[in-house]
């Protein structure tokens, strides 16, 4: 270890770590020191008496009763399973180049070369310690030192923490800023192959997995009880040193960083800027772009790439960024890998695995779709579906067509239909349901659809009285299809990565295993409100009119997601209008907009 001085100070709350661990340990064996005094006391006729032996008849069985508690919390401590991150493996093989630009940057900055390279959906890079033997050991095809020095790979003091890099970086960033980016990462091997360093966090890390093991629901009373006492020893323990771990983990920080002050110093504080802008241009693809396919059972296959599309549009409409786009001409960091589009699929889908909680693998409900199809396969799609959605839960109140329909009698799916009841009065409404009561005294929709009361009915306050109620019926209907929806024949399957018939450099990591109860891991937004889903449904009947009676056409935003495109352009901002519609049950404005783009809300349009 350097002499840095944030390597000292990780270096001693590490010894304070291991004597918390020793203090335990003692603790765990005082009753037994006790009972081998008290027993040799009366092998040597120095403690006899009946207070000695009745003390040594109490204490015998409490020192044992200790030691196997002690023995059996040890032994949970140290065979858990600590917790690993969810990656794609990239073998030396898969990606030369960056292996190479790994191993000279280690060896600039004189520190131990990562053991291995893993990529994560996520704009983060950090080194995770995966020799702890439930972990499996490494193999040598995908963990040897890739320096070339180390001829131990199976010997776990010698691995080196495996290098986890973000993927949303290796394609927006060029070489040189992800080589500035990555150096205080890879200094940090230098303080983690300090043996009081990788003791105190090996202990911390137990001590975590210990906890989890503990916190399992699914065991029997038994063993709940057994591991509830593991687990409460456990957390004390965490405590105790938890302080001291953060300010460890901090000194390895600072470390780190002044170790890599002497490389690329000037281009990391240039490159800083790009992990901001990549950070903003990967949550804005997820959330507006992925996530509504991700809701509908396709998953975008080249999300790494649509983060470029999307930051290229955004220096394009922001000043602040526009000389971000003239560094599209370097040579981007994702160069370095020999297959980069597998490894984007794999990446792709290991994201939708982790922010929407999808299957494993690719199935019959659950298929990739490209950047070209996304418009049709999606857009077009997700539109038709709900705006299908949103006339079921119309025929089920027993909203009749409105009167200029071409399909009155039929109950056919126009805008009108839906704008008519939006802005009718609520008298209206209670006529028609009483004109509707059948014999038995019950209306068609007492009968086939049960109202719910709503969820949150803060959010449903301003809106109209039949706002509120279609928001209600319509959140009510799709939270019986999430609830009826049947998972993908993979969907309990651990992660297999990008399929390809001429084999993908992206191998399947094994130790890669989650409990598919707990996904979405990272979920991107919470669900969708009553008022949302109103308006959501609105815009996509308003679409759909537009696309079949006035040849308007589905496109892609790359900062907004889906948009509706006429002659070519984008169409102007519905969300005031709706917004108007549904808090005031006035639709003149949106009218309005609908006669300046020759919409017939009247006519029909086409359903999935």
């Amino acid at each position: 270890m350097g002499v840095e001085a944030g390597a000292q100070v990780a270096r001693s709350r590490a010894l304070v770590v291991l004597r918390m661990r020793s203090r335990a340990l003692a603790v765990a064996l005082l009753p037994a020191a006790v009972a081998v005094i008290l027993l040799a006391g009366a092998a040597t006729g120095r403690l006899v008496g009946p207070g000695w032996d009745s003390a040594r008849w109490i204490l015998a069985p409490v020192a044992v009763l200790v030691l196997l508690a002690a023995a059996g919390i040890a032994l949970v401590v140290a065979r858990a399973r600590p917790a690993m991150s969810p990656t794609i493996p990239i073998t030396e093989d898969a990606a030369p180049d960056l292996y190479r630009m790994v191993r000279d940057l280690a060896d600039r900055l004189d520190v131990p070369t990562p053991s291995a390279i893993a990529l994560t959906p996520d704009c983060d890079s950090w080194l995770e310690d995966r020799t702890h033997r439930a972990h499996g050991p490494p193999p040598a095809e995908e963990h040897d030192d890739i320096a070339g020095g180390g001829r131990h790979p199976h010997r776990r003091h010698a691995v080196a923490p495996v290098l986890v890099i973000g993927s949303p970086f290796l394609w927006w960033m060029r070489v040189g800023e992800l080589r500035a980016v990555l150096a205080p990462v890879v200094a940090g091997t230098g303080p983690s192959a300090h043996p009081d360093i990788a003791a105190a966090r090996r202990f911390v890390r137990g001590l975590d997995a210990a906890v989890a093991v503990a916190s399992s629901p699914h065991r029997g009373p038994v063993p709940r009880a057994v591991l509830a006492g593991v687990g409460w020893v456990a957390r004390v323990l965490l405590r105790s040193c938890r302080v001291h771990a953060a300010e460890m983990e901090r000194g390895v920080a600072a470390a780190a960083a002044e170790r890599a002050q002497a490389v690329d110093y000037g281009l990391r504080i240039v490159a800083q800027e790009q992990v901001g802008l990549a950070y903003a241009g990967w949550d804005r693809l997820l959330t507006r772009v992925a996530l509504p396919a991700w809701r509908m059972g396709r998953w975008p296959s080249r999300l790494d790439a649509g983060v470029v599309a999307a930051l290229t549009e955004l220096s394009r409409r922001d000043r602040l960024a526009e000389g971000f786009a003239s560094r599209l001409g370097e040579r981007p960091a994702c160069d370095l890998l020999e297959e980069p589009g597998a490894v984007d699929e794999a990446a792709s889908l290991l994201a939708a695995r982790l922010f929407h909680g999808g299957p494993a693998g690719p199935g019959p409900d659950w298929s990739p779709v490209g950047w070209s199809e996304y418009p049709e396969e999606v857009v077009d799609r997700k539109w038709r579906i709900d705006a299908a959605r949103l006339h079921r839960v119309l025929d089920a109140m027993g909203v009749r067509p409105a009167p200029g329909s071409a399909v009155p009698n039929t109950g056919g799916p126009t805008l009108s239909r839906v704008l008519d009841h939006l802005t009718g009065e609520a008298d209206d409404l209670t006529a028609r349901a009483d004109h509707l009561t059948d014999r038995s005294g019950e209306s068609p929709f007492t009968a086939r659809s049960p109202e719910p009361p709503p969820d949150d009915e803060e959010d449903l306050s301003g809106t109209t009285p039949r706002s509120a109620t279609l928001a209600a019926r319509l959140s009510a209907e799709l939270s019986r299809e999430e609830a009826t929806a049947t998972p993908g024949p993979s969907a309990t399957a651990p992660f297999s990565g990008a399929s390809s018939s001429t084999g993908s450099p992206a191998t399947p990591d094994p130790a890669a295993l989650w409990d598919d109860r707990t996904l979405p891991l990272f979920p991107l937004q919470p669900p969708r409100t009553a008022r949302e889903l109103l308006a959501d449904h609105l815009t996509a009947m308003i679409c759909c009119a537009a696309m079949d009676t006035a040849g308007a056409t589905p496109g892609l935003d790359w900062l907004d997601g889906p948009t509706l495109l006429h002659n070519g352009e984008r169409t102007a901002d519905l969300a005031p209008k709706i917004l108007t519609l549904i808090e005031d049950g006035d639709s003149t404005p949106l009218r309005a907009w609908l006669a300046q783009l020759g919409i017939r809300p009247e006519k029909p349009v086409r359903l999935v």
